[in-house]
């Protein structure tokens, strides 16, 4: 588990439009990372 305040670790995922973003292209910018429970889950 990651702490709150605790520096994210790098990753990358694709996009919709099957190209591909990672945490270390918005280097120096503010970023907000939502995760949500998987569907169909209390919470």
């Amino acid at each position: 588990m990651i702490a709150t305040g605790t520096t994210a670790p790098d990753f990358t995922v694709e996009t919709d439009e099957a190209t591909t973003v990672s945490l270390h292209d918005f280097r120096g910018q503010w970023v907000v990372l939502y995760f949500y429970p998987r569907s169909d889950t209390p919470g």
